[in-house]
């Protein structure tokens, strides 16, 4: 049995940690607060613009950039996977469950890229950029720091990266994995396609698409019209995976307090009995040394 000396360390200890996880728990809930009023906001935002990409996937065949940035390549030879994490941990499964599903969709779909050196991986936080560099992928390095300063402004520049790279025919499919923000004690992991668009209302079967009537030459407004709903998709996907990290942090150091409140516990409770059983001890040695005196 450990000695008071011993116990006494320990609650100390326990008692500084739990300190610091309910300071996280705290930095993480404001921090939660910002980036979850910036997802909400952003959320119809990008649904429309989506809706939008959709039907325009179905409709003006005759523009360029659609037909660039929506062709399917007869043989996926090169693929590019951005999978995004965050830069810290102590955010529980978060960065682990991201990589993991982005594993599971390369040995999935991409396994001979994979064994012919053509898949690349595009990491977006510091956990997913360590980890790949780390187990001998193609990693591109320019934007892994990018949920540093977070802005449209930053996440546009990644999605010309990924768009340039698509038209150049550097990579011909490009696949986004991220963590979808359901609530502070759920996050969804999705897999997307990124380039080339398709039409979801196409493949969920859904009614045929709207017939735009332009007011305009149709060519000028969708070639300005497609870059920018996808840099909106792109930078959704960043806030959704930047909100989902703050949620899961401060769930995950939500539950490291409690842990230490009821490691505490035990702690106080054996470092009581221990004690007790100690001043019972001298107890019973000083009436046996009294006895034997009086005997004497």
């Amino acid at each position: 049995m450990a000695n008071l000396k011993e116990i006494k360390a320990r609650i100390k200890s326990v008692n500084s940690t739990q300190q610091i996880t309910k300071a996280m728990k705290l930095v993480a809930a404001s921090k939660l607060r910002r980036a979850q009023d910036r997802i909400v906001q952003m959320r119809p935002y990008a649904q429309k613009f989506d809706e939008i990409l959709d039907h325009v996937n179905e409709v003006s065949a005759d523009v360029k950039l659609k037909r660039d940035f929506g062709q399917v390549r007869e043989e996926i030879e090169s693929v590019l996977v951005v999978v995004v994490t965050s830069d810290r941990g102590l955010c529980g499964g978060f960065n682990t469950n991201a990589i993991k599903q982005a594993n599971q969709r390369i040995e999935n779909l991409y396994a001979s890229q994979k064994a012919a050196g053509k898949l690349t991986i595009l990491p977006i936080g510091k956990k997913a950029y360590e980890y790949y560099l780390k187990n001998g992928f193609n990693v591109v390095d320019k934007y892994y720091e990018l949920l540093t300063d977070l802005s449209f402004a930053s996440a546009r520049m990644v999605a010309e990266y990924l768009m340039q790279s698509f038209i150049e025919g550097m990579y011909d499919q490009i696949d986004i994995v991220y963590n979808e923000f359901k609530n502070v004690a759920t996050q969804i992991l999705r897999e997307e396609t990124f380039l080339p668009t398709v039409s979801s209302e196409k493949e969920e079967g859904h009614e045929a698409a709207i017939d735009y009537i332009f007011d305009q030459d149709p060519s000028q407004l969708l070639d300005e019209l497609i870059p920018y709903g996808l840099k909106v998709r792109f930078f959704r996907a960043v806030l959704e995976s930047n909100a989902s990290e703050h949620g899961a942090r401060m769930t995950a150091m939500d539950k490291a307090t409690e842990n230490a409140a009821e490691l505490l516990k035990e702690l106080n409770l054996q470092y009581n009995r221990t004690r007790q059983a100690a001043i019972t001890t001298e107890i019973l040695e000083i009436t046996a040394g009294a006895e034997a005196l009086s005997n004497g």
